[in-house]
């Protein structure tokens, strides 16, 4: 067989597969042995690529040649090469697990080479160990007879260039005995990695937690020592039992980016006992038990019954919402104002194009009075009006309400902007009143009407936590929205944001900008602001620092500049799931004047939250700037615990009760540093639910 895939090579050998170069002849050859003969390639035919266009054709000689150039980077060690193939194409591209004609997967022969780092860049990227493979014989087996072949074809080159006389052939004869011998030495180097090998260890650190009132979570790292064999797979068992007998389940992890695995659908309140073992190409090797050795299913809510907090409250307020509509259906404010300015209906595929026609009514300047301001951004590029101004439109020119609650209201009305029609309608029947509130908060609704009229767009995007204010008396409301889509619009020009920076002439001094000039000043970071406040945590359970400050008419928030739509804390552990035993550890504890901790012996599961607890209290203490030895003082938030979406929770640290807010003029010692900012409160609660 495989003397005949040599003279089948010799015919083909004009086509050389992209890779490294080979430092010599031998290499070169070699190169073309190497997954020539895959076992899905010999059956195809060459006659089916009848009809099919030339470009299909290259494709998939590409793909071939780069199946052939992963072989060559494995089999000669080349990790660098092997982690480019794997980065610049898919697994289903390089034929990641079909065998070659020789029986061998690339991860076999990193495997059978012991070579680590490959083998686990390999596994990451999804290879598996070849299903010829069925039994330690079997491979043992087919390792020798590759051992043998290889050796006989050496002997028979050996004898032909040693008998004929030096031409041509004689020297393209020397060419594949050196391409031989690099392969049957190969070949003897997998079957001495395979015979020295033994089974692994038991996995490190195999440890156990609650992650559900129906599920159990194991973590597990690689064993300390993998004797000579990289581990390929694990296996994980679980029993009602310390003894396993019997088993109640068993699952085999081979996606060994993370090394966990969640057993579902257990019986809550039932203990349940878990052990991993560790398999390589010699088998399965001991299984370690797990530390705890038993985990309870339960939830933090058990421990009292309680429901969670937000169960039906979306679905509620949307049929308070329906019911107020209903009534205004038949209400006389139903019906616009005559005298209301009617807003421009445009479909969507017009789109933004009314941002260039000649009656727009956007403003070039501002005057003494309240604007609303939208910004649109694509990567590096804004979206500006074809006098290439930032869209803005005049809320009102004689605005003399107090800014903060108006603005606060505005921010709720952000999360309606299908809805500003009808708020408007419902608005209008108030207007006799006269009052400067219900005046000034109606206009907003004309000028967010004006806006998505003349940008054809409803949706304006997120409201900046803060609105911009010049010494002339302008103050200006900025909303943010990223577009991620490649659609076109019609007559629309995308402007880098640095040109309209630098093109913009100034009308005002550098000691007293107007509203636009600060705006365009300061507007690459308020967009990177609305793209962190996007950011969501990985799953867990945080620690989070609950600060606030007071003034005159709002309360702010603490938040970190990075991810300004949570508070500050930092991660405790990846499981987000409090057990019931380890939340009734945590009663006990903050009704104690001196709580006392378990002993650091004992592996139980609210022993292991103490430790994780009492490093996270370290590095958050570190991160706000408190000294620890503030911390006494603090206080664990003990009524619940803050779920957001089943992924995320976190435990509150509050601070003694007098320093919780901070009131105006009051002296606060511990002033974090750098990286920190403060929302008004409900900005913070918007887009936390956002």
């Amino acid at each position: 067989k495989m003397t005949q895939q040599m003279r089948d090579l010799q015919l083909a050998q004009a086509r050389k597969p992209p890779g490294p170069s080979s430092p010599n002849a031998a290499k070169r050859l070699y190169r073309n042995l190497s997954g020539k003969f895959r076992v899905n390639y010999t059956s195809f035919d060459e006659g089916s690529l009848v009809g099919r266009g030339e470009k299909e054709k290259l494709r998939k000689s590409y793909l071939f040649q780069s199946n052939a150039a992963l072989f060559e980077a494995v089999e000669l060690q080349d990790l660098d090469r092997v982690q480019e193939l794997l980065k610049q194409y898919s697994p289903e591209e390089l034929d990641l697990n079909t065998p070659n004609s020789e029986g061998l997967l690339p991860l076999d022969i990193a495997i059978m080479t012991n070579n680590a780092p490959i083998a686990r860049a390999l596994l990451q990227a999804g290879a598996k160990e070849s299903p010829h493979f069925i039994s330690l014989e079997s491979r043992s087996l087919h390792l020798s007879t590759l051992v043998r072949e290889a050796e006989q074809r050496v002997n028979e080159l050996t004898a032909q260039v040693v008998n004929e006389a030096p031409n041509a052939d004689c020297s393209e004869k020397e060419k594949q005995l050196k391409a031989w011998e690099w392969r049957f030495r190969l070949y003897k180097r997998m079957k001495a990695g395979f015979e020295h090998a033994r089974v692994p260890d038991p996995p490190a650190n195999v440890h156990l937690s609650v992650a559900s009132s129906s599920s159990v979570q194991v973590t597990f790292c690689e064993p300390l020592s993998v004797n000579s064999a990289v581990v390929t797979k694990y296996k994980v068992e679980w029993s009602c039992s310390p003894s396993f007998s019997p088993l109640l389940g068993e699952a085999v992890v081979d996606k060994l980016k993370s090394l966990h695995y969640t057993i579902r659908g257990l019986t809550s309140g039932t203990a349940y006992y878990v052990q991993v073992s560790a398999y390589n190409m010699k088998g399965w090797g001991p299984p370690q038990a797990s530390v705890p050795p038993f985990a309870i299913p339960s939830n933090w809510r058990e421990y009292d019954g309680r429901a969670p907090r937000r169960r039906g409250q979306a679905e509620a307020l949307d049929h308070l919402l329906g019911q107020v509509k209903t009534v205004h259906q038949h209400c006389i404010c139903h019906e616009p104002c005559k005298n209301q300015p009617q807003s421009r209906k445009h479909s969507v595929s017009r789109s933004l194009k009314h941002l260039f026609h000649p009656g727009s009514k956007f403003l070039k300047t501002l005057k003494r009075g309240l604007y609303l301001t939208a910004i649109f951004y694509k990567d590096d590029n804004i979206l500006v009006t074809h006098e290439d101004q930032i869209p803005v439109v005049e809320i009102d020119d004689t605005y003399s309400c107090l800014l903060m609650q108006d603005f606060l209201w505005f921010t709720k009305v952000s999360c309606m902007w299908d809805e500003i029609l009808w708020l408007r309608q419902c608005v209008t029947v108030s207007q006799s009143s006269c009052s400067c509130i219900l005046q000034t908060r109606f206009k907003m609704l004309l000028a967010i009407s004006q806006m998505q009229g003349l940008l054809g767009i409803q949706d304006l995007g997120q409201v900046f936590f803060e609105p911009i204010k010049d010494r002339q008396g302008n103050i200006l409301i900025v909303t943010l929205k990223e577009v991620k889509t490649n659609q076109t619009f019609e007559s629309v020009r995308w402007v880098p944001i640095c040109k309209l920076q630098t093109s913009r002439k100034s009308v005002s001094s550098p000691e007293e900008p107007t509203a636009l000039d600060t705006l365009l000043i300061s507007v690459q970071d308020k967009l990177a602001y609305h793209q962190r406040s996007s950011h969501a945590l990985p799953p867990g359970l945080y620690l989070g620092y609950l600060k606030l400050c007071s003034a005159v008419d709002q309360i702010r928030v603490l938040v970190p500049e990075q991810l300004p739509n949570i508070l500050c804390h930092v991660k405790i552990r990846s499981n987000p799931n409090i057990s019931r035993e380890e939340w009734e550890w945590l009663q006990k504890m903050v009704s104690m004047e001196e709580p006392v901790p378990v002993e650091s012996e004992n592996e139980t599961s609210p022993n292991h939250l103490f430790q994780e607890l009492q490093v996270a209290i370290k590095e958050l203490m570190a991160l706000v700037n408190i000294p620890l030895q503030e911390a006494k003082d603090f206080r664990l938030y003990s009524q619940e615990v803050l779920d957001f979406g089943g992924q995320v929770s976190f435990l509150l640290l509050l601070p003694p009760s007098d320093d919780v807010c901070t009131a105006p003029g009051q002296n606060n010692p511990y002033t974090p540093q750098s990286g920190f900012l403060t929302l008004p409160l409900q900005i913070f609660e918007l887009g936390e639910k956002r």
